[in-house]
């Protein structure tokens, strides 16, 4: 099977997997899945958060998604206990698809490390 057909694949049963457990079945779209990232990395999962707080949640993941690709690395915890991210390396000028593309492979290897998809 082609790499892209495999990334295809696997982005179509984890945003199965993750709608049907947080969002009632109804699709998550990319956003939605990054978003979660960040709560899940920041490790505080049932409080709610301010719309500046869901942003910063999105870095997060962002940072966290990108760091195996040598994007950007860990620094430190905050004293509130937010994770802290520094640039390694500036990301390259992408189109919107290639954009995509990346993010989605960047996730499905993100559930695929923590074996919540296999």
């Amino acid at each position: 099977m082609a790499r892209d057909e495999k990334l295809k694949e696997r982005w179509e049963i984890l945003v199965k997997k993750l709608s049907d457990q947080f969002a009632d079945g109804e699709d998550l779209d990319l956003d939605g899945i990054i978003y979660l990232i960040g709560v899940q990395e920041l490790g505080q999962l049932h409080r709610r958060f301010k719309k500046e707080e869901k942003l910063d949640l999105m870095h997060i993941a962002i940072c966290r998604l990108l760091e195996p690709y040598g994007y950007y690395e860990f620094d430190y915890y905050d004293d509130d206990g937010w994770p802290h991210y520094k640039i390694k390396e500036q990301l390259p000028s992408l189109k919107a698809g290639e954009q995509s593309v990346l993010m989605k492979e960047a996730i499905v290897s993100y559930f695929l490390v923590s074996r919540y998809i296999v």
